[in-house]
């Protein structure tokens, strides 16, 4: 089976592995909570603010980031573009596997109406 997706600059060269690490996940979800400084989100983690800029970098890098300067410090939220691709992406992926789950069932639904179907040595009128 071969499947052609679009690229979508959200999902980087990691696909969705931007968001596979836990740390950067857990990024992700404070900043959906609220935009944050470096600072901010380090003292909510169990990291150095400098692996905390290193994830954020991948995160921005990835489209899912963005990050405004504010004084002597960068105000880090989410990038509601990056953001609405992935979901989008997900929305797709979710629906088609709707769709073949519901014809898996209806195939299902068929066969035991007709079990006779499913005999490969019995022939067909």
């Amino acid at each position: 089976m071969r499947v052609a997706l679009r690229f979508v600059s959200a999902y980087g060269d990691a696909g969705l592995g931007l968001l596979g690490d836990p740390t950067r996940r857990a990024i992700f979800e404070l900043l959906a909570r609220r935009p944050s400084s470096v600072q901010e989100l380090a003292d909510q983690l169990p990291i150095s603010r400098p692996a905390v800029s290193q994830h954020l970098k991948v995160l921005r890098d990835g489209g899912l980031v963005v990050a405004q300067p504010q004084g002597t410090r960068r105000i880090y939220r989410l990038n509601p573009h990056g953001v609405g691709a992935l979901r989008a992406w997900l929305e797709g992926e979710w629906d088609q596997a709707l769709t073949d789950f519901h014809k898996a069932a209806d195939q299902i639904a068929a066969d035991s109406i007709h079990p006779e179907s499913l005999d490969p040595n019995k022939e067909q009128p």
